[in-house]
């Protein structure tokens, strides 16, 4: 691989975890993908090559059989590493930009009913500390929507419970509000006020400052997101759900229910934090195939 290539991949790397604030899967995936192509570059510099380059490139992947979600995603990186070059001044021509992206197959999110919900949730035994602190866990990615990654990076300083009220960076650092249940509320305070000094047991907990998270192990320090998948794997396959559920299933399910209890579609957007209300859209749909569910099953003439 060419030397400053490698370089300026390092410093995309880096760009990407400080400016855009791109989650740490997001990061791992783009680098991947510009590391490939710098290695089928060789030891050509990418700020050498022009269109036809790239596209040969693009030609070179299609024999590996790649999804189209894979491929779509493997442009949008060299298009995103591009842009980055074309920003610092490092080439005069972006020789991506008119790259086409290939048409992603669109797939109907996968939601758990409430019934559902509620038996992961009562599934949950909360006579530890560890397991109170998973219960308010899950009640709170329940009501509030919240991604998995924005609920384990929550700081003190992002409550306001007094109004019901949750502060959270998503992608791209876009700061929102999130609005959480009495009921999540409940679970949440009485993890902090009692479960959460005795989680980390034999280990000395930093004061409490702003910055100072919310959900920690039991060691003290934050609650990783895999530990939150492991404790959703874990309740799910003690309850017997016949499922493969995961954090982001507790999401889709938050947004589901609001449509279909008919909350408008620019509400639903703003509280999942989507940058398009194309994003929320397919939650209609979602709606609407339940809708025919319910209706080929109970209508006598269906």
């Amino acid at each position: 691989m060419d030397k400053t290539s490698k370089q300026y991949l390092e410093d995309f790397k880096s760009y990407l975890l400080v400016e855009k604030n791109f989650s740490k899967h997001t990061v791992k995936a783009y680098y991947s993908d510009i590391l490939g192509y710098l290695l089928w570059l060789c030891d050509v510099c990418c700020t050498e090559v022009n269109f036809s380059k790239v596209r040969d490139y693009l030609h070179f992947i299609q024999k590996f059989d790649y999804k189209k979600t894979t491929i779509a995603r493997k442009i949008a990186s060299i298009r995103t590493f591009y842009k980055f070059l074309y920003r610092e001044r490092l080439i005069e021509i972006n020789p991506s930009l008119n790259l086409n992206t290939p048409k992603r197959p669109k797939s109907l999110p996968k939601f758990l009913t409430t019934e559902e919900m509620e038996k992961i949730l009562n599934g949950i035994k909360i006579d530890t500390p560890a397991g109170f602190r998973n219960r308010a866990i899950l009640e709170l990615l329940w009501a509030s929507g919240m991604r998995v990654s924005e609920l384990s990076g929550l700081n003190f300083g992002s409550l306001n419970l007094e109004n019901n009220e949750i502060t959270v960076f998503g992608k791209g650092a876009k700061e929102r509000i999130v609005l959480v249940s009495d009921r999540a509320k409940t679970y949440l305070q009485r993890y902090l006020d009692t479960a959460r000094s005795l989680v980390a047991k034999g280990f000395r907990l930093e004061q409490i400052t702003e910055s100072t998270p919310v959900f920690i192990n039991n060691t003290g320090y934050r609650l990783q997101d895999k530990t939150i998948r492991n404790v959703i794997n874990d309740v799910v396959n003690s309850i017997e759900l016949p499922k493969k559920v995961t954090p982001h299933m507790f999401r889709h399910s938050f947004a589901t229910r609001l449509i279909e209890n008919g909350a408008d579609l620019r509400v639903v957007q703003e509280l999942l934090g989507h940058a398009s209300i194309s994003n929320t859209q397919i939650y209609t749909h979602v709606s609407t195939q339940r809708l025919k569910q319910v209706y080929n099953e109970a209508h006598p003439r269906a």
